[in-house]
């Protein structure tokens, strides 16, 4: 599932705009620089899609963080549920992926 290019708004809610920056020090620009980069991945969250359908993409912003990212769509629009930083290991995993991905 591609979704670089056919993102056109995020839907940023009062309880979710500040939540990722206060627990995690990640911006909603930073967040959204995430959707548009070229080496970004998206996979289903199917842990966490009881009650709506989630996903997860990883990527970096313009100033190389890896974030990862979990999102839902409401209509045409992304809503943000949460972003962070990496984790080490999750780091691995998407390099070794970009990696694998190359053509």
């Amino acid at each position: 599932m591609q979704i670089r290019g056919k993102v056109v708004e995020f839907e940023w809610d009062k309880g979710n705009l500040d939540k990722s920056y206060t627990k995690h020090g990640i911006t909603p620009k930073e967040t959204e620089e995430v959707f548009v980069d070229e080496g970004s991945f998206v996979l289903p969250d199917v842990k966490y899609s009881q009650k709506e359908e989630r996903f997860i993409v990883v990527g970096r912003t313009l100033e190389k963080l890896n974030l990862f990212i979990v999102f839902a769509f409401r209509g045409e629009k992304v809503r943000v549920i949460s972003a962070r930083r990496m984790h080490r290991k999750e780091v691995l995993k998407y390099e070794k992926l970009k990696e694998n991905t190359k053509i």
